[in-house]
Formats: structure tokens, C-alpha cells, sequence
């Protein structure tokens, strides 16, 4: 992790990084519970853990970024995104989304309020999403290459 990620992601945490990657794991702990929970608990503790610390990180497709589908990438993804979004992507978002609200008030807080909407919208529809160092990405595409 770069200096500036790391300072960044300092910051992140005072500015309701922490508590939103609270939220992250009590979704993700409240779906655990339950045996069904277990694959929406996988993405919501690899999404605490962004929320925690963004800077520098980035949330991809899995079907665009490995160039092929998988189980969480096709219909039943789907399927588990809508019952996410139901049960627990909306009062995620929500948080994300009166965090932003809050820090877009300030000159300062309007970069870290721009990080909460990105991730409101993750919290909407997060099956299927991977994150990756940003360093680690090509250029211009994120689909890796296979062969030659």
C-alpha cells in the first residue's frame, strides 16, 4: 500500500469508514446465522473489509475482470443480489448514502463522501464483485489474458 492510500485510508476510518465496515459485519454476521446466509456473508465480509480500507483497492466485476462466468456471476447471482438487496443491500446503501451526505457538507469530506456513494451502490448489488489491488489492474481493460 502506497503512502497515500495508507494516509487516505487513516482518514477514511475517522470519517465513517469504520463504522460503515461495522454495518458490513453485522450484515455479513446476521447471514452466517443462518445456513442459506452463507454465500451473501462470503461478499459481505470481502466488502467490510474494502470498506474498511478503499484507498487503493477497487471493486471489479468477477465475470469481466476473469473473463468467464461463475456461480455468483450468472442466474443465481442475480438471485442472491435481489434477496441481498432486500434483506440487507438497502440499510447499507442508506448508511453509505447519509455518511456521504453528511461529509459532502465539508470542502474536506467531499472525497470520502464520493467513496461512500461508489460503495452505496456496491452494498445494492455486491455478488459477483471482487476486490483487487488498483496497481494490479491493466490498463485500459481488466479482463486478463489468457494464453499465448
Amino acid at each position: 500500500m502506497s503512502p497515500v492510500s495508507l494516509l487516505l485510508n487513516l482518514l477514511w476510518i475517522v470519517f465513517g469508514g469504520l463504522w460503515m465496515a461495522v454495518g458490513w459485519l453485522i450484515g455479513a454476521a446476521i447471514m452466517t446465522v443462518t445456513i442459506v446466509g452463507i454465500p451473501w456473508a462470503r461478499a459481505a465480509f470481502n466488502i467490510a473489509s474494502y470498506t474498511l480500507l478503499p484507498f487503493g483497492r477497487k471493486a471489479v466485476s468477477r465475470k469481466e475482470f476473469l473473463g468467464k462466468d461463475d456461480f455468483g456471476t450468472g442466474p443465481f447471482g442475480l438471485l442472491g443480489n435481489i434477496l441481498w438487496l432486500i434483506l440487507a443491500g438497502w440499510w447499507l446503501a442508506l448508511g453509505h448514502v447519509i455518511t456521504a451526505i453528511v461529509l459532502a457538507v465539508t470542502l474536506v469530506g467531499i472525497p470520502f463522501a464520493w467513496a461512500h456513494l461508489k460503495l452505496a451502490a456496491l452494498a445494492l448489488w455486491p455478488i459477483g464483485k471482487m476486490i483487487v489491488e488498483a496497481d494490479a489492474l491493466p490498463t485500459g481493460s481488466y479482463q486478463v489474458r489468457r494464453g499465448s
